[in-house]
């Protein structure tokens, strides 16, 4: 469905297959409207939010790079002129989407409209069972911004839902700055009710536990040498101790689940082992349980094996073993469901935007495409977007000829 009636401009999607794929322009145009174009006034040719939506379309239709995306535009200048009520019937050259993606936007306003939006789009009536939303944190290096002889590039720390794969939201960690110290920044605006926040080891720290449970969230967190007593103690609670003939093992409230999956090649089991012997020993914030989590696959090169020691504020009547296991398992989503996309489907490892800003609008551009993929339930994202550049084309030229101008 296609119509057009303002420039904040009602615009609705329904891909004609299967694909569960609709979104409404209009309610991310009017989360967008407040932001500040930090462009000069003078030469500014065309308004900041059309041309955000605009990036967005062009992302959704396939076109991820900037001279791609400014190409689509300029072809379909019309249309999209029509579809936002412009003056100017022209799209920008892409010298002018370059300074807009480097220059125009406050990148900590354009984050927070976004969470404000996907945020919205997820409202619920009742407030949400403890412990019943998995909130991955994770970092990532944008590669194209590494410069030749260099390690280091732009750097951001994201916030996802993995089973709704909608980023909540980003935030740029700083050169001399590391993620410990941007996560608290990440989480602070976000509603944390019924949340369970997971991450790597590094974000096992004690001020962000603390922050996170009297904001009435919760956390899994995996202990490793950053916290060397909290790894020894959960790592000797679950060794088998020597005992003597004819005595028998100490007691213990050990629990155990286990998963088993198969798939491209490749056989992976898991078996998580839970305890609460260590509540009121090891001096960590609102600590309930700790675990021991075995993972075993089996591929092509043979077996292989890990283990790894984790900690979390759930207690055992709100996660039992395997609600921990399904749990841990999504901190491993945010690689798999929004990483991978961006960097394979939208081409971002790839892209060599390194002026000003531009990095990370484009970064915070293509979550909003993987976002709004995600959260309607499709899982191809490179599928949708074939679909959808055949929809809107179509829902355009529908549009030029209710108007005359076809």
């Amino acid at each position: 469905m296609f119509a057009v009636h303002d420039t904040t401009v009602p615009l609705t999607f329904d891909l004609p297959t299967d694909v569960p794929f609709a979104f409404s322009l209009t309610a991310l145009a009017a989360h967008l409207a407040p932001l500040v174009d930090q462009r000069k006034r003078r030469g500014k040719r065309y308004p900041l939010v059309p041309l955000l939506v605009t990036a967005v379309l062009a992302k959704l239709a396939g076109y991820a790079r900037l001279e791609d995306l400014s190409d689509w535009a300029r072809l379909r200048a019309a249309d999209l002129t029509a579809l936002f009520g412009l003056a100017r019937p022209t799209m920008p050259h892409q010298a002018t989407w370059s300074r807009i993606f480097a220059h125009a936007i406050d990148l900590n306003d354009f984050e927070a409209r976004l969470s404000s939006f996907f945020l919205a789009q997820r409202q619920r009536a009742e407030q949400p069972a403890r412990g019943s939303i998995v909130l991955a944190l994770d970092g990532k290096t944008l590669r194209g911004t590494i410069p030749a002889g260099h390690t280091q590039g732009v750097h951001l720390l994201a916030a996802f839902l993995p089973h709704e794969g909608l980023v909540l939201a980003q935030a740029v960690v700083e050169r001399k700055e590391n993620e410990i110290v941007v996560a608290p920044t990440v989480l602070a605006g976000l509603p944390l009710a019924g949340m369970v926040v997971v991450g790597d080891a590094l974000h096992t720290q004690r001020v962000l536990s603390t922050t996170i449970v009297e904001a009435n969230g919760d956390y899994v967190w995996f202990a490793d040498q950053n916290q060397p007593t909290v790894l020894h103690d959960i790592s000797q609670l679950f060794v088998e101790p020597d005992v003597a003939k004819g005595w028998s093992l100490p007691p213990t409230d050990f629990e155990t689940a286990r998963s088993c999956e198969s798939g491209h090649g490749r056989v992976e089991e898991r078996i998580i082992t839970v305890s609460s012997m260590l509540q009121d020993y090891t001096p960590w914030p609102y600590l309930a349980q700790v675990f021991k989590l075995e993972r075993r696959w089996w591929d092509a090169t043979g077996e292989h094996g890990e283990v790894r020691y984790g900690l979390t504020s759930l207690p055992r009547q709100v996660a039992a073993p395997a609600d921990l296991l399904r749990i841990v398992r999504a901190e491993w989503g945010i690689e798999n469901r929004l990483h991978h996309r961006r960097d394979v489907t939208l081409e971002e490892d790839a892209c060599q935007l390194r002026r000003g800003r531009a990095p990370q609008t484009n970064a915070a551009l293509n979550n909003v495409v993987v976002s709004l993929v995600l959260s309607s339930g499709a899982t191809n994202l490179a599928a949708v977007q074939r679909q959808f550049a055949f929809a809107i084309d179509r829902a355009f030229a529908r549009a030029a000829f209710a108007a005359g101008r076809l």
